[in-house]
């Protein structure tokens, strides 16, 4: 079974080096995308089983994003991330597709765990 296919998409560099190194070494393929724009371009190139979203990046918003998953029926699974807690911005993204809402700071353990739940769904 070849490994499974992670975009993550953030502007944060340093958390994005981070959990990079921390998937691969799980084992997971690893792509990343530091704006909405980059991510849009990469979902509409490549194929991925999960994609970690921050809520707030520049050119197009965590939400634009996923609006664009959703009208273009794309099947990656979508696990939010953001700093911002607020139940409004939740709401939206788990009607928008989302599967999971994680706050930041996060646990690297937490994540793996949530990504793991999600690839379990089918």
């Amino acid at each position: 079974m070849s490994p499974a296919k992670i975009l993550f998409a953030d502007d944060d560099n340093a958390l994005r080096e981070v959990v990079k190194n921390q998937l691969t070494g799980q084992g997971y393929e690893v792509d990343e995308a530091d704006d909405g724009e980059k991510t849009v371009e990469k979902l509409r190139a490549g194929n991925y089983d999960v994609l970690l979203l921050d809520i707030n990046m520049p050119g197009k918003s965590g939400i634009d994003v996923l609006k664009f998953i959703k009208e273009n029926e794309l099947t990656c699974r979508v696990i939010m991330l953001t700093g911002r807690v607020g139940f409004s911005i939740a709401t939206e993204s788990i009607k928008l597709g989302a599967v999971e809402y994680i706050t930041k700071p996060f646990t690297l353990e937490y994540l793996l765990s949530s990504i793991q739940r999600v690839l379990a769904k089918e």
